[in-house]
């Protein structure tokens, strides 16, 4: 049975990609901060897949050398999923952007020394789209300019952090060359296995269906199911055709935040607010709060996505865009009833 090492399995992604690979009969050791925090990943997976003695947990830190090469011990492949995701953009860039790159170096560096296959790294559009405004259009050869006017830390994490990778892969000299792919998703959205509403998806989610979101940015988006990312970066492990690529993982076309909510308002989430806030207001908000300044390279602006290559590449098809909005909605409702 080959053996798969997932970096961040806590995570929205990381939990949903440990399930689809027990799902596909690989063996799964997942990376923790903290192996007290496994108990509720192992009980999110359960709800979907029986692991059959096939999961097992070790610690790891994206700033730390310590534990890496033990954790790549037998391992045929790497998904490193782990890396910082927040909206509001902080004080200091630089506590988003090292741990994205050196983590993403420790993790390539210690696979590459443990004879590993292949990496797949989980990267986003926030690598292609930054630095642009109005109508973008992005495909696998788009990149943001880290250093365009309003280019938020997270952005400048995920495209510094992917940048670093390639730059690592094409400087391999040796024979026993590491293979890379990258996933690029979007705005993530879909159920949580866990039940942990923490992360930013959920606890928007969450806020919307109580009412707690009175006005919605005018932003509209490639969007992504955690469902479909998950499947790319399994169905990448073993494709050959997927090496050396990029591989955007959203809708075809652009969808709404007011849209989200106007899904949810029509299936019955009465409190959820269709409202949108004025732009300038947004615009004039994100000089004083740092989470309306994260959301600045979204607002008025519509990304558009190429997703040909993913489809051609593993015969591929989204999951419909309503889906992943009520599947979300009712995942958030279970998860607040316990």
């Amino acid at each position: 049975m080959k053996k798969v090492l997932v970096t961040g399995i806590t995570g929205f992604v990381g939990q949903h990609c440990a399930a689809e690979l027990l799902k596909k009969g690989y063996a799964v050791r997942g990376s923790v901060r903290s192996l007290s925090n496994t108990d509720e990943v192992l009980n999110g997976i359960k709800k979907v897949v029986d692991p059959k003695g096939n999961l097992e947990f070790c610690e790891l830190d994206l700033m730390s050398d310590a534990g890496w090469d033990k954790a790549m011990e037998s391992c045929d492949f790497v998904l490193h999923v782990a890396s910082p995701f927040v909206v509001k953009e902080p004080k200091n860039e630089s506590e988003l952007i090292k741990p994205a790159v050196d983590g993403t170096l420790r993790a390539l560096k210690a696979a590459k020394k443990a004879g590993v296959k292949k990496l797949v790294l989980t990267s986003s559009t926030a690598a292609m789209q930054g630095g642009k405004t109005g109508l973008i259009k992005i495909d696998p050869k788009s990149w943001t300019n880290v250093d365009a006017k309003n280019v938020t830390a997270y952005f400048k994490s995920k495209t510094l952090a992917e940048k670093s990778a390639w730059e690592f892969i094409k400087n391999q000299t040796d024979d026993s060359k590491l293979e890379l792919v990258v996933v690029n998703p979007g705005p993530i959205y879909g159920p949580t296995l866990t039940g942990n509403l923490s992360n930013e998806a959920m606890d928007f989610f969450k806020k919307l269906i109580t009412g707690k979101v009175p006005m919605l940015p005018r932003a509209f988006s490639a969007m992504s199911d955690v469902r479909d990312v998950a499947a790319i970066h399994v169905a990448a492990l073993e494709n050959e055709k997927a090496n050396g690529n990029r591989f955007i993982v959203t809708t075809e076309k652009a969808h709404a935040i007011q849209e989200i909510a106007q899904i949810l308002k029509a299936n019955g989430y009465d409190k959820v607010s269709t409202k949108l806030a004025p732009t300038f207001l947004l615009k004039f908000m994100a000089k004083f709060n740092d989470e309306a300044k994260g959301m600045l390279p979204f607002i008025g602006n519509t990304v558009q996505a190429d997703v040909s290559n993913t489809k051609n590449t593993f015969n591929w098809k989204p999951i419909s865009f309503e889906k992943t909005v009520l599947d979300a909605a009712k995942s958030v409702e279970e998860a607040m009833k316990e």
